[in-house]
């Protein structure tokens, strides 16, 4: 749980919140994607990520995959973002209700070299827009995030402007 000790007032207790957000997303690889099918039926999966400016959030995935059909169906998800080593009670996370979809296109250009830098960063490989297209195994996704919310020392929840 975040703790301040600023004297700010509550702007100063709220950038404490946003930073320890960003940071959180800035040192994690994975996030966890909430997804529902049609009939409301709940799937979670870890998937590997990148930000553009703590608002829009990318992966790749096959198609056929879960949660991939159910964010055709269904795109309205719920994102975690948190790191699962640290000690019991020490945990903290960024918590997100998002809309996500298939990026095709100009927009799939651009976003996959977000993709890439950060998975290049971290060991991967370079991916290119050939990569995703509709002909490959893969393609990509954005989430585009509509509330963020991090827990205060009292596990409530507290809104979030990470962007």
């Amino acid at each position: 749980m975040i703790t301040t000790t600023t004297d700010a007032g509550q702007d100063g207790r709220m950038e404490d919140f946003a930073a320890a957000g960003r940071a959180i997303i800035d040192a994690n690889r994975y996030m966890v994607l909430g997804t529902a099918d049609q009939t409301g039926a709940p799937w979670a999966s870890p998937v590997y990520f990148a930000h553009d400016g703590f608002r829009e959030y990318y992966w790749v995935s096959k198609p056929g995959a879960r949660h991939s059909l159910n964010i055709g169906g269904r795109p309205g998800v719920a994102i975690v973002v948190f790191d699962s080593s640290v000690s019991i009670g020490d945990g903290q996370g960024v918590y997100m209700a998002a809309v996500a979809e298939e990026l095709m296109g100009d927009e799939a250009q651009r976003c996959i070299e977000v993709f890439s830098r950060r998975a290049q960063a971290h060991g991967g490989a370079a991916w290119s827009v050939d990569d995703v297209r509709p002909t490959s195994r893969h393609r990509l996704y954005r989430a585009r995030a509509v509330e963020q919310f991090i827990l205060d020392e009292h596990d409530e929840r507290v809104p979030v402007d990470l962007g």
